[in-house]
């Protein structure tokens, strides 16, 4: 979400780096370019005035005008103050105090907070080893009960049995008494939103806070609604003292002034950002990762992080000693492509690897489709199992058969079969010692 932004800022530092010395004007020019970037990335007018205000302080002083390298210090200092800005660390969610914790969910219509609670749940019982139990408390929403107990299901978590014609505060009341009985350690209530901030609205939330008593109050914010998602977040803290906020859609194509933004205006963290449709696409809110980001110096540890939360280390081990044997096979190559995909979108995964979101729009544009993918998938599919494991022997019917098979053409069938054997040659080259240095379970291809 922050391409747009990523760009403008690197091309205001790359003048900078150019200069081998910087005067105060080549400073100013450059924070004035800074600061219109931020604004018309929707971050909010004082965070920016503040934001300029600290840069130009520390960037007029000794540590930048003496400097041998000036331009890379305020690179430095512009990290730096981002970080800050976005919250300086990731706020760890609380679950300490009185047992079962509960958590709250509230924000409104539309927000994804229903989606929100089933990827929270999944996440606390695979990072946190916990056993949350989710509370549908919108009564109001049309199947909002029944969504919830559907990815409950999905999840194989338990859900309590909530009924539209109970009051929500009973829900939640009833709930806490009946995870305690279960031994359940996590409650999870997903309260109803409006369209907009009202009283009804806030005064069934304080009876449900003052119910359960919650660890956590998270506001779930759309991120693709910009500043506003920032006056809703000051409007619920005023009511209700939230604990944090979880930004979703953060995937989209909004422009990151939400995120920037929240922190500084509200003084209560982003703790979650979703990232994406699926259940696993939810990640704790690291400030130093998301500045790394903005800043093109990537985001290794995320990376990291999503290929061993998604990549199958046997399987990784098994391909390993297929690719030193020489028996890499289209059905391993499928495999891996499925792999990468479970870790989100390419445009994602991309957005990591340090430098990749300074390559020239054009060079991005060379990128494979996600439909790509798909394609790659369904021809992979239509082949027989020795088809998969022997392609020289996929001869004119037969590439014929495959591509009625899996809805493309004889040429798609073609460009795989010859991507697929110049990526063998490739691999044989690089012989057995040079393996070592490949990660486990992520290969490029």
């Amino acid at each position: 979400m922050f391409d747009n932004l990523s760009q403008r800022l690197n091309t205001v530092f790359k003048k900078l780096k150019s200069h081998g010395t910087l005067s105060e004007e080549d400073i100013n020019q450059a924070l004035r370019e800074v600061r219109l970037a931020l604004l018309e990335a929707d971050v909010n007018y004082k965070v920016v005035k503040d934001f300029i205000k600290r840069i130009k302080e520390r960037a007029l002083g000794q540590e930048v005008m003496e400097s041998l390298t000036p331009g890379q210090q305020v690179v430095k200092i512009v990290h730096e103050e981002l970080i800050d800005l976005l919250g300086q660390h990731n706020q760890n969610i609380n679950l300490a105090g009185r047992q079962p914790a509960v958590i709250v969910l509230v924000g409104l219509q539309g927000s994804g907070k229903t989606t929100t609670a089933g990827k929270l749940a999944r996440w606390l019982r695979k990072k946190k080893g916990r056993k949350p139990y989710l509370v549908p408390a919108d009564v109001y929403r049309p199947a909002a009960i029944e969504q919830l107990t559907t990815l409950a299901r999905q999840l194989g978590c338990p859900v309590f049995e909530s009924t539209t014609d109970m009051m929500p505060v009973d829900i939640a009341r009833q709930a806490v008494k009946k995870a305690e009985l279960l031994g359940l350690d996590t409650v999870i209530i997903d309260t109803a939103g409006r369209l907009h901030v009202d009283e009804p609205l806030m005064a069934e939330l304080k009876q449900i806070k003052e119910a359960v008593e919650p660890q956590e109050i998270l506001l779930v914010a759309d991120a693709m609604t910009g500043q506003d998602a920032v006056n809703i977040a000051g409007a619920f803290d005023k009511e209700l003292d939230i604990t944090g906020v979880v930004l979703t859609k953060m995937e989209g194509d909004a422009r990151g002034g939400a995120a920037l933004s929240i922190q500084a205006v509200t003084g209560k963290p982003i703790k979650f950002v979703g990232v994406g449709e699926k259940l696993s696409a939810l990640e704790p809110f690291h400030p130093d990762r998301i500045a790394g980001r903005i800043l093109g110096m990537g985001d290794m540890l995320t990376l990291i992080e999503k290929a061993q939360d998604t990549m199958d280390q046997q399987k990784a081990l098994e391909l390993r000693e297929k690719l030193k044997k020489n028996e890499f096979t289209l059905e391993d190559f499928r495999d891996q492509l499925r792999q990468v995909r479970k870790m989100g979108s390419l445009e994602q995964i991309l957005s990591m690897i340090p430098g990749l979101n300074k390559m020239p729009k054009k060079m991005k544009g060379m990128m494979p489709d996600e439909r790509e993918l798909v394609k790659i998938e369904a021809i992979i599919n239509s082949m027989t199992p020795l088809e998969r494991r022997k392609y020289q022997i996929i001869n004119a019917s037969r590439r014929k058969r495959i591509a009625k098979g899996s809805g493309t053409t004889v040429q798609d069938v073609n460009q795989l079969l010859k991507n697929y054997a110049e990526m063998n040659k490739m691999l044989k080259k690089l012989g057995k010692g040079k393996l070592r240095g490949l990660p486990r379970g992520l290969f490029s291809f």
